[in-house]
């Protein structure tokens, strides 16, 4: 079972509305599809449907590679954060899925044409206007700025 807090968030960089959530769910697919739901029922309200989309479709990427890639938090779970900033310029969406990290810290590969997988975050990095991860001992966070408007 996800557990889920929403509100609005502190410590924010622009001018505008800021509103979020985080959830823990399973270290699982389940957990993973979970979250997803979750943030397109959240953003569907609050964000153009083209940026809904693409958050959504990073969030799948980065969700997804929590799972297949990484260890879980304490409890068995993976956490799930997002912020959305509306200001004069537009809308921002943070996405940020915290862990408990890998042996190998997450990187845009080129996989073979015929590769099943290793496209993930060549995904995330064209959809998004920036990636990154931070690491602080056993926790990892990889997270995604994704914006609509000038």
């Amino acid at each position: 079972m996800a557990k889920a807090e929403r509100g609005a968030v502190s410590g924010s960089s622009g001018s505008g509305d800021d509103t979020g959530g985080t959830m823990s769910v399973p270290h699982h697919a389940s957990g993973a599809r979970q979250a997803r739901q979750r943030l397109a029922a959240e953003l569907d309200r609050l964000v153009p449907a083209a940026l809904r989309s693409d958050a959504v479709a990073v969030a799948a990427e980065l969700l997804g590679n929590a799972v297949r890639h990484a260890a879980p938090l304490p409890g068995n779970v993976i956490r799930f954060g997002w912020r959305v900033d509306t200001d004069a310029n537009g809308t921002d969406v943070e996405l940020r899925v915290s862990d408990g990290g890998s042996r190998k810290v997450p990187r845009e590969r080129t996989p073979a044409p015929d590769s099943l997988h290793g496209r993930g975050l060549a995904i995330v990095a064209a959809l998004a206007r920036a990636w990154g991860v931070e690491r602080d001992g056993a926790a990892q966070v990889v997270w995604a700025r994704l914006r609509h408007g000038s």
